[in-house]
């Protein structure tokens, strides 16, 4: 089974039915959430390099894990969601082994999680994984004006405050993966609702002073000078660099698989030609030229597949001279395979604290990835097409050979 083409259709599934069933007082559970709990479960299933099968299963999960608040209240929607990914999975012909994972793991992330399993695990981790992040408190917002409309009432700061708290406390990551990179952030985040708790007072809520009557300030000036956000969208770009590398990485995989067959393909013909053929050609002389023309065939389209597949290497010894005018791509291993840790540690704390040198080296590996697989496919183009037209023109040859010459 195609896992990889399958969750693309359960990704078009699951996004078709959040634009058809939106609703804008979801404020957290919507498909922005939904999106990034996908991107974590992703980034953690890599991280523990599972297989496509399982890889399958987890996304899908996450996929499904909230479309439950559509169809109605917030209790029980992972039952619902559970339901749907079933039913969608039963149609696209999927064992039920495979399905009964996936059930397992949306049920899993029911409060509190009580995973047992690794995938379940990986999916309850991404669900929660904003409690270890920065944008844990804008998500925390979003989650209290949902719950509000929910319940039908306001609900004081200090109240949603307590309750977070106790969310914080209670909760742990159930990957190893998850504890390393996220344990110190969120203990940072429950320090922080603690000592607003503490101190017993509301988050401040800034006041403008009212413009004196006639002035030209009042007729000029807004009331209030809201922040000015960053618009662009962190978590599509994240998704856009993820999916782009993952679908060029399958790219070359297929590459590298239609090579492997062309090789054996051509290493069988020649190991006939070599062991059968060539001991009768003293006694038919006219196969001679047919049996050349097909060896040669052969040979110039292993030389082209092997080509393809041959792996070129850097240096992997990026100067700091480099590094630091970001000018080396440190998320390649050719360019700093040979470096030493202190160094690689270095460059890779300086870009992930430079916004523009990370992203730059996401763009610089995604395109240095398709340079690689532009000349992947061309030299395996060539191979094809001279395996197709020699082998064409083999046969042909070797029937005119015994036709005209065979008596």
């Amino acid at each position: 089974m195609n896992f990889a083409q399958l969750l693309e259709q359960v990704k078009l599934e699951v996004t078709r039915f959040f634009h058809t069933n939106e609703n804008s007082a979801l404020t957290y559970h919507n498909l922005a959430h939904t999106e990034g709990v996908v991107l974590h479960a992703g980034q953690i299933a890599n991280h523990f390099q599972l297989a496509d099968r399982e890889f399958f299963i987890v996304l899908t999960a996450a996929w499904y894990h909230d479309t439950g608040y559509l169809t109605g209240t917030a209790i029980g929607h992972e039952q619902k969601g559970a339901d749907m990914a079933i039913l969608f999975l039963k149609e696209s012909g999927v064992d039920d082994i495979t399905i009964k994972e996936v059930w397992d793991c949306i049920m899993a992330t029911r409060m509190p999680q009580r995973p047992q399993k690794q995938l379940e695990k990986i999916v309850c981790d991404a669900d929660l994984y904003h409690l270890g992040t920065s944008d844990f408190l804008s998500n925390n917002k979003l989650l209290r004006k949902e719950t509000e409309w929910r319940m039908g009432r306001k609900i004081p700061k200090s109240e949603w405050r307590k309750s977070t708290i106790k969310l914080l406390e209670e909760h742990h990551y159930q990957t190893d993966y998850c504890r390393q990179f996220l344990e110190e952030t969120k203990q940072m985040n429950l320090n922080k609702l603690k000592e607003k708790d503490d101190s017993g007072t509301e988050d401040p809520v800034a006041i403008e002073p009212a413009p004196v009557a006639g002035s030209a300030d009042q007729v000029h000036q807004p009331a209030k000078e809201k922040k000015v956000k960053n618009d662009r969208p962190d978590k599509g770009i994240e998704t856009m660099f993820r999916i782009s590398s993952s679908n060029h990485q399958r790219l070359s995989d297929m590459a590298d698989n239609k090579s492997h067959i062309m090789i054996t393909t051509t290493s069988i013909i020649i190991s006939v030609l070599l062991s059968l053929l060539l001991r009768k050609l003293e006694d038919n002389p006219y196969l001679v030229i047919p049996t050349l023309l097909l060896l040669t065939v052969c040979v110039v389209t292993m030389v082209f597949c092997i080509l393809a597949t041959r792996p070129s290497l850097p240096s992997g010894n990026a100067s700091h001279e480099d590094i630091l005018q970001k000018k080396v791509n440190l998320l390649f291993f050719g360019n700093f395979y040979k470096m030493s840790f202190s160094e690689y540690d270095m460059g890779m704390k300086q870009m992930m604290n430079d916004r523009d040198y990370l992203y730059g080296s996401l763009i610089k590996d995604l395109y240095s990835q398709g340079r690689v697989l532009g000349r992947k496919y061309r030299l395996l183009r060539i191979g094809y097409n001279v395996f197709m037209f020699g082998i064409v023109a083999s046969v042909l040859a070797f029937v005119v050979a015994v036709v005209f010459f065979g008596h």
